[in-house]
């Protein structure tokens, strides 16, 4: 890893561990944590920004988990079975789709959003002219 690492620095009078690194953008990345060596911060990080963009897809950025107020156990964790399926078949059918980058370098959209505008899409045509043929446009 690319980076400095700083044990037991002081942040606004808090013992921290700190991790000075850049992303694959070449942004700064500035992670702060009072839990673990310096050296396991970033690894962690990275597994935890992960699961943030799952559950981001899952809650506001596309499938609105919560506006369901679902509260029964057993059909919580059988939404999120179906959802998870979902969002792996957004992410690999955002794979295949052609990534409109802005001027700023990023993406314009997530793969999990342009999978999830592509089903949807794909999925409108096939109700409004009732045929298959568009199930090409998802790889299949």
């Amino acid at each position: 890893m690319k980076g400095i690492l700083v044990d037991q620095a002081e942040v606004y009078g808090q013992p921290m561990n700190v991790v000075l690194t850049y992303t694959q953008d070449g942004e700064v990345l500035v992670i702060a944590s009072t839990s673990g060596a310096a050296s396991r911060i970033l690894s962690g990080y990275r597994k935890r920004f992960r699961i943030e963009c799952l559950f981001r897809a899952l809650k506001s950025k596309g499938f609105k988990l919560e506006s369901t107020h679902m509260t029964l156990h057993d059909h919580v964790e059988r939404l999120l079975c179906l959802l998870t399926l979902a969002y792996v078949w957004c992410v690999l059918v955002g794979l295949l789709q052609t990534l409109t980058v802005k001027v700023h370098g990023r993406r314009a959209w997530s793969v999990v959003t342009l999978g999830l505008r592509t089903l949807v899409r794909t999925f409108a045509r096939i109700h409004e002219r009732g045929r298959r043929k568009h199930f090409n446009s998802l790889g299949f």
